[in-house]
């Protein structure tokens, strides 16, 4: 099945043998949320373009943003196993962050139809975009600590927010998200650089 990041999970694959119709219920609405945006992608626009029936449809899930919400978090693992697959044999910290950044922005120019869900139409579901800040703010954390350097988890956090946002702002005007590389990479090494002092170096809770 040739269709956006969410198929690439290993999850997906008895699926699309023993019952295809939740795998190309996912697949068609990244597709349909990408291409109309949220609001106005429709289960009909889904079930429609994955060639089942409504009925199905409820069957597998509760609503349009149950389907959307399933969708980000199979995209999520996938995009989430590439940055652990490009780290897993980096010579050190600081490569580690380029490679890991790197694999992510690839992926999301790679992967254009799930990089307009997760940057631009997470708004229905933002529990599943802060576990994805969340996530990645301990991928790099785990980083810093390969290095001996200690990130406060607020401030992790906060790079994790901002190479989102800065992925976000630059793929909706157009542009390609790996041109951020260098950019990310200095903001992440500044972390590095010196103490993080006030209230925010204490534990995050």
């Amino acid at each position: 099945m040739d269709g956006s990041l969410v198929t690439s999970h290993p999850d997906l694959e008895p699926l699309l043998s023993e019952r295809p119709q939740r795998a190309k219920l996912l697949d068609a609405m990244v597709r349909i949320v990408a291409e109309k945006g949220y609001e106005a992608a429709t289960v009909a626009d889904a079930v429609r373009l994955a060639r089942v029936s409504r009925g199905t449809f409820y069957e597998l899930f509760e609503s349009k943003e149950a389907c959307l919400a399933a969708a980000y978090r199979l995209g999520l693992e996938v995009l989430a196993g590439r940055v652990s697959e490009a780290v897993r044999d980096a010579p050190d910290w600081r490569q580690e962050l380029r490679l890991g950044l790197r694999a992510y922005l690839r992926t999301l120019d790679e992967e254009p139809l799930f990089a307009r869900v997760y940057l631009l139409e997470w708004a229905p579901v933002p529990a599943e975009r802060d576990a994805a800040i969340r996530r990645f703010a301990r991928r790099y954390g785990a980083s810093y600590a390969r290095g001996g350097v200690t990130v406060p988890e607020p401030a992790l956090y906060v790079l994790a927010a901002g190479v989102q946002e800065l992925a976000r702002a630059h793929v909706r005007t157009g542009g390609r998200a790996i041109d951020l590389e260098d950019v990310l990479v200095g903001c992440a090494l500044r972390l590095a650089t010196g103490p993080i002092e006030g209230r925010f170096a204490e534990p995050w809770t």
